[in-house]
């Protein structure tokens, strides 16, 4: 089994052993056992959804804190555009820029700059036949951790259509430390990159990432963190820098849609919301979806900014933005002529990981699938969770595998307890002749 990293965990202490997390996971990785909720590793994306929505705050998400920077000569920041939607009036990026600054951080470079490049490279890939292999259509793009990560475990088919370059964070951080080290002349192991995160699932690309070896990012500090402090020092600046070097394309990333908007075609599709994102990737992998160039998919609701990692409510960060962008240019980023740069391009293909396989075997994966099918006749269909399960199916599929018993499904148990019930009853009824004792 190989290891994996998670930013989502449980407390056990706060877990009362209700069924939300369990139904509502996407790629059914958690269950009821003994009380408290089980997080199965290797099929968890750490999309944050059992965070929201888990009433008891059993879920939380790890990721960098403050201190981290102690261990780094020169820091650089990486804000997500989705932090600008956190504040209220704001009409100038440099103050939040210029706010980092004052945190601790020595550079802040925005994220939303290499959003723009990406965006450039995008539309560089799809629509330029000197730039390599014509990508299967529709492309699927590769900006949501979860997404990915989510198409990796359960939709193998759609594998090469996911855009085969790296995400604005891991381009800026690139970016970023090249240009501090020709700055200060620090090597760039001391050199630090710390992403300014709305959601878990980037805390595990950084510690996990696909498409590379190694993430340019050494650690992704929450919103939720960052926020107060941050809020302080933007409300006593005594002057502000201007750092900010961003238009409407980049800064649109934090919401639904922007990424789809820089490609200037109109032949795509945005969707937002994990469970609409699974919808999508169902008719996709049908062929019920046709006439597309490209789809951008966030599992979170409204984007970026509706990350569990954030502060403020998705739709209001979400209308921030779109009052920000008016006083923003179009675009100041682009790439120089010529091929995309081999940095922004992924370093290996994204594999189908089988985490979901019954077995190896082929034979016994077959057998496992036709007791599978038998033993949910049986249960009631109702998908009520009470098992600790998040359907029926995966009920019966636990029992097959021997994670549970057949009678943790409390109608079965009650239909075996009234059997029970009846064989007592016919017992009371029925009495051994008396012997007769000679004295």
């Amino acid at each position: 089994m190989p290891e994996f990293y998670h930013s989502v965990t449980l407390n056990e202490d706060k877990c009362v052993g209700c069924t939300n997390c369990v139904k509502r996971c996407p790629t059914e990785a958690i269950r009821i056992r003994n009380g408290k909720a089980f997080i199965a590793r290797e099929r968890c994306i750490d999309c944050g959804e059992c965070i929201r929505i888990c009433p008891h705050h059993a879920k939380r998400a790890r990721f960098t804190h403050m201190e981290a920077l102690e261990h780094f000569t020169y820091n650089i920041a990486l804000p997500a555009p989705a932090l600008y939607g956190q504040f209220n009036n704001l009409d100038d990026i440099d103050y939040v820029l210029t706010g980092l600054r004052h945190m601790g951080f020595d550079q802040v470079y925005e994220v939303a700059r290499a959003a723009e490049l990406v965006s450039e490279a995008t539309r560089k890939l799809m629509y330029n036949p000197e730039s390599g292999l014509p990508l299967p259509r529709p492309v699927i793009s590769s900006a949501c951790p979860a997404v990915v990560r989510l198409i990796r475990v359960r939709f193998p088919d759609l594998c090469e259509h996911v855009l085969p370059l790296k995400s604005p964070m891991e381009t800026a951080a690139g970016m970023a430390k090249k240009e501090a080290a020709e700055k200060t002349g620090l090597p760039p192991e001391q050199i630090g990159c710390f992403f300014i995160t709305p959601c878990p699932a980037k805390v595990t690309d950084i510690k996990m990432p696909l498409g590379m070896e190694k993430s340019q990012v050494d650690g992704a500090i929450a919103i939720s963190e960052v926020f107060p402090q941050l809020s302080h020092k933007m409300d006593h600046l005594e002057s502000v820098e201007p750092m900010a070097n961003s238009g409407i394309i980049g800064v649109g990333w934090s919401t639904s849609g922007g990424e789809s908007a820089a490609l200037l075609n109109e032949k795509y599709l945005a969707a937002d919301g994990i469970e609409n994102v699974i919808r999508v990737l169902e008719e996709v992998e049908d062929e019920r979806i046709g006439d597309l160039d490209f789809i951008e998919l966030n599992a979170c609701a409204g984007g970026c900014v509706g990350g569990v990692l954030c502060v403020e409510n998705p739709y209001v960060a979400k209308a921030r933005i779109q009052r920000l962008r008016k006083y923003l240019p179009v675009s100041q980023n682009h790439l120089a002529g010529g091929p995309i740069p081999q940095e922004m391009e992924w370093e290996g293909e994204l594999e189908f990981s089988n985490v979901m396989t019954l077995s190896s075997d082929l034979k016994q994966a077959m057998q496992m699938m036709v007791d599978i099918n038998n033993l949910e006749e049986e249960l009631p269909g109702l998908d009520c969770g009470a098992c600790g399960a998040p359907t029926c199916r995966a009920f019966a599929e636990d029992v097959v595998k021997g994670a549970c018993k057949k009678t943790d499904c409390v109608f079965i148990y009650r239909k075996k307890m009234q059997k029970v019930a009846e064989t007592l009853g016919e017992l009371e009824g029925w009495a051994p002749a008396s012997q007769d004792h000679e004295e």
